[in-house]
């Protein structure tokens, strides 16, 4: 699932196993981005209700157990169908009772979430159970419209700004900050078993999947990291007018995403692409900077790839 906290990228939560399945765990364990904790009461209670949600369903995915027992994919798959069942039950009117729809609830009708996007955030963790390896980027991308873009697509519905014209941009944009996560965390995804590198380039370079268990990359990883992180860059660079078509609340918001993604990618190149020893960290004067930039971004002119008109 797509990261919208400020929590140091690739540092494990301290909650311990099993425990971030519960809401209030979850709630009490996670931090909000800096841009989200000047934003009215009203709007942080409505991302923190989304965040809640693709938590959970993203720890179902993934987590062990309340007891600390890794279930197994079949569990997995069980309890992810469970949850969807009580998903559609409260969009057909059913009061919820799972904590998580209980909060959930006033979200849905307040900012009229459709249904889809919280359909596609469970299917992305079905996805993990049964696919642990992308062939290409374009692969990648497709599971992200899954993993990602549905966080936000629902943020833009908080905002009152969904728009058949914004969507495709902010798409664009959580599918970037989704790889970006993806080349962060490639140890760590590696240790569980999965690998977000499209395999047909690390074959093209002559990387084996082994090389992801060394202490440092070598070279060819590198390259194959460099790659995608400029894949990574241009999304973010694509959906960036989304930006300068926003205003208020909304555009501070949005900006800070765009800014995290830049200000990783720029870590990630001052550890010249080797996140193998430990997810690169930006600063906060590199942060900072990138909100500055992403602040200032236009809207695109009318008749351009984008929302302008």
């Amino acid at each position: 699932m797509l990261d919208l906290t400020d929590d140091a990228p690739g540092h494990p939560s301290a909650d311990r196993p099993g425990e971030r399945r519960q809401p209030e765990t979850v709630l009490a364990g996670e931090n909000f981005p800096v841009a989200l904790r000047v934003l009215p009461a009203r709007i942080r209670r409505h991302l923190l209700a989304l965040y809640t949600y693709a938590r959970y369903v993203d720890d179902l995915g993934d987590e062990p157990d309340t007891t600390g027992r890794d279930e197994g994919p079949e569990a997995r798959l069980a309890a992810l169908h469970r949850f969807e069942r009580e998903v559609r039950a409260l969009y057909e009117g059913r009061l919820p009772r799972h904590p998580v729809l209980v909060r959930l609830a006033p979200t849905v009708v307040d900012c009229r979430f459709p249904l889809d996007p919280l359909l596609r955030l469970i299917e992305a963790n079905r996805r993990d159970q049964l696919v642990t390896r992308y062939p290409t980027f374009g692969a990648l991308v497709e599971y992200c419209h899954l993993s990602a873009d549905p966080v936000g697509e629902l943020v833009l519905h908080i905002f009152g700004a969904a728009s058949p014209a914004r969507i495709p941009l902010s798409n664009r944009i959580c599918t970037a900050l989704q790889i970006v996560e993806h080349l962060q965390d490639v140890a760590e995804d590696r240790r569980r078993g999965r690998i977000y590198l499209p395999t047909r380039d690390l074959a093209a370079a002559g990387v084996p999947e082994e090389a992801l268990d060394a202490p440092r990359a070598d070279e060819p990883l590198r390259q194959v990291i460099r790659r995608q992180a400029d894949r990574a860059a241009e999304l973010l660079d694509s959906g960036a007018p989304l930006v300068g078509d926003l205003r208020g609340w909304a555009r501070l918001a949005v900006s800070g995403y765009l800014a995290g993604g830049r200000a990783a990618l720029a870590a990630l190149a001052r550890a010249d692409h080797d996140p193998l020893p430990g997810p690169p960290r930006p600063t906060r004067s590199g942060l900072a900077v990138a909100w500055l930039r992403s602040l200032r971004t236009p809207a695109v002119a009318p008749g351009q790839n984008g929302v302008g008109g």
